[in-house]
């Protein structure tokens, strides 16, 4: 029980790391340049299923 838990809380983190990127994106894409990513690395991440890592 404790394996499924972890696994979904990865999955959980996985989907609001990507909310949160894809905001930073619209909001402010000047950062997604201050942490080093291209805007095909981002749309690449975004684009990914909760489930992958």
């Amino acid at each position: 029980m404790a394996t499924l838990r972890s696994i979904v809380a990865a999955w959980d983190e996985r989907k609001r790391f990507r909310w949160e990127l894809e905001q930073m994106a619209k909001d402010n894409p000047h950062l997604i340049d201050d942490i080093g990513l291209t805007k095909r690395q981002v749309e690449a991440e975004i684009a990914k299923p909760f489930w992958r890592k």
